[in-house]
């Protein structure tokens, strides 16, 4: 086979036991693609026939809904009698199988990340109304592990609509199941959030919590024993791991965490807190993101756009005194003070004070007339300012660079009424 539809076969990817993958080639788009086959037999099969054929309309159903930087993207799908695929965004890392082994384990930092980035991927699918039931290492494909990036897939097993859907017998990975998923019983995104928690315990432990010869003994001790603390079976793990581990895999539904962004912030604050090594640059990923998603300006941001954002902006901390902003100075780009207070002057007088959460600097990018400052910027104390610069904001996606622009005239707006209000007391 040479290609399929308009898809130009390069070579097999990998076999399961429903479907081939292959690596193929989408001429007209000139980019690389992940194709999945289904056996023609297994859909037609007596018994289970009915089950796969749903499994793989369910994840065709989705072809350009999950648009999100950390879920494989579906481009294509056809279902027909003789010939059934589903096209794919292809990415080439492998999965996270090849780090759940002794020696090829991952820092904690790492997967702390990894997790975050599932956090906010499976968010965005609930908020669409789908929850995915079978995460597993298998079914999370590394982009670029250096960076903790990651991307979602095999979305075939999910359930879409209102909270409380009752589950199909025989779908999911066992090992991966929460207690109310192996019971049968109604679900909705926090066996998700168990099955995630799952997946932190394999990777930081290179061992699944739960060990078993049989699936009926492995059942028994989800639904009964507690797992042994990470940190006893790895040096170096924080003991606060265990307790995030511990609170997402609870046999409880309602001891679990309730939402995904309380899942997400609590990983965020560990590198917050410094109990993580922090990369080379100073901030993680996951801090990043968690920083911006807290900020009033971008609070109408999607979370697409915020991981845009992360790509193009720069990140820094600085000192007492020093100086952000000069005046008269030429600059193309501004600044949002996520952490600390900076002091506006001119000729020496205080004009304003900024706080965690302001955004400076912005007319140089927004006036078309001058690019010049107008003011000195100063630290007062320790701050950590994120810098954008207008290139990277003009050569942004659409709807991010409206969102922008939609914000910077909330935030003159807010100032030209404080201005009114103190002139109104003079």
């Amino acid at each position: 086979m040479r290609r399929i539809g308009k898809y130009e076969i390069v070579r097999p990817l990998g076999e399961g036991s429903t479907a081939v993958v292959y690596l193929g080639r989408d001429p007209f788009a000139q980019r690389d693609v992940a194709i999945k086959v289904a056996f023609p037999e297994i859909l037609k099969d007596p018994e289970r026939g009915k089950l796969y054929t749903h499994l793989f309309l369910n994840e065709a159903s989705l072809v350009g809904k999950l648009l999100h930087p950390h879920i494989v993207q579906i481009y294509d799908a056809v279902v027909a009698e003789d010939l059934s695929y589903i096209v794919m965004e292809y990415v080439p890392g492998g999965t996270l199988e090849n780090f759940c082994s002794a020696g090829r384990l991952l820092p904690p930092e790492r997967i702390v990340e990894i997790a975050f980035k599932c956090t906010r991927a499976l968010d965005f699918a609930f908020r669409l109304g789908i929850t995915h039931r079978d995460i597993k290492p298998a079914n999370i494909l590394c982009a670029a592990v250096d960076r903790g990036d990651i991307k979602i897939s095999d979305f075939g097993a999910a359930i879409t609509g209102s909270a409380n859907t009752t589950q199909i017998s025989g779908i999911g990975s066992p090992a991966y199941m929460s207690p109310q998923q192996v019971r049968e019983q109604p679900l909705d995104h926090r066996t998700d959030i168990y099955s995630l928690g799952v997946v932190m315990y394999q990777l930081l432990c290179g061992q699944l919590p739960f060990q078993a010869s049989t699936n009926y003994n492995m059942i028994y001790q989800i639904i009964n024993i507690d797992p042994t603390p990470p940190s006893s079976l790895r040096d170096g793990i924080p003991a606060f791991l265990d307790d995030i581990v511990a609170r997402a895999m609870a046999k409880d539904v309602d001891a679990r965490y309730p939402t995904w962004e309380a899942f997400g912030h609590e990983l965020a604050q560990a590198f917050r807190s410094h109990e993580l090594k922090v990369p080379a640059q100073g901030f993680s990923e996951t801090e990043k993101f968690d920083s911006l998603r807290a900020l009033p300006f971008f609070r109408d941001f999607s979370d697409v756009e915020l991981w845009e954002i992360l790509r193009f902006s720069r990140w820094r901390r600085v000192s007492p005194g020093e100086p952000i902003m000069h005046d008269g100075e030429r600059g193309d780009y501004f600044c949002f003070l996520v952490e600390g207070e900076l002091k506006v002057t001119k000729g020496g007088r205080i004009l304003n004070l900024l706080t965690a959460g302001e955004c400076f600097g912005e007319m140089a990018v927004i006036s078309k007339e001058s690019q010049t400052r107008g003011a000195d910027v100063v630290a007062l104390t320790e701050a950590k300012i994120v810098t954008v610069k207008g290139e990277a904001l003009r050569q942004a996606s659409e709807a991010c660079r409206m969102h922008f622009y939609q914000a910077f005239l909330e935030v003159l707006a807010s100032r030209l009424s404080l201005a009114n209000a103190r002139l109104a007391s003079v």
